[in-house]
């Protein structure tokens, strides 16, 4: 059952007004628009991209390791508040090794992406260390086809083609 909590945190962002026509009938209601997944990898895609201009300002003064390390801290206190506030900490009692296992070296290797990415942020250009970032979408296509057994079509090759062709362009700019 969702708490309170649950349905503050979960609604949408984005919503819209309808305005009926004469001006002295009340608006409908609001109406919700769907939480897909293609709403939230969009919603991911605009925080990534305020992710990348937030911290090349932030590490510019400090050593890219240390400026990891404080991002980190406040993604751990900002999740861990989510998760509470949601009553998910209950279920961690309920995870197997197999799901903790890959949840740890996912967590390794989200650190080691995050500590590249804030040194290449401090080296070079935002405007190109985020489309080089962003070859991560041709790997993940590419490893979900041969490890996870995803299906493979011509769109996502092109797709991926693209998005390659895409970070090399920008990073020769």
């Amino acid at each position: 059952m969702a708490t309170l909590n649950a349905v503050l945190l979960a609604r949408p962002v984005f919503t819209h007004l309808s305005v009926s026509a004469s001006l002295h009938t009340p608006a409908a209601p609001y109406t919700m628009v769907a939480m897909t997944w293609v709403f939230w990898a969009i919603l991911a895609a605009i925080f990534a991209a305020a992710t990348a201009l937030l911290a090349k300002v932030g590490v510019a003064h400090v050593d890219s390791n240390l400026a990891t390390a404080v991002r980190t801290s406040v993604v751990v206190v900002f999740t861990w508040a989510i998760a509470l506030a949601l009553g998910r900490h209950h279920e961690l009692k309920d995870l197997d090794r197999r799901t903790l296992f890959f949840l740890t070296v996912s967590g390794i290797a989200t650190g080691l992406s995050w500590l590249c990415y804030f040194r290449a942020l401090q080296l070079g250009p935002a405007s190109r260390v985020a489309p080089l970032d962003k070859l991560s979408v041709p790997l993940v296509i590419v490893l979900a086809w041969f490890l996870l057994g995803e299906k493979l079509n011509t769109t996502a090759v092109i797709g991926g083609l693209l998005i390659t062709a895409g970070a090399i362009v920008m990073t020769l700019a």
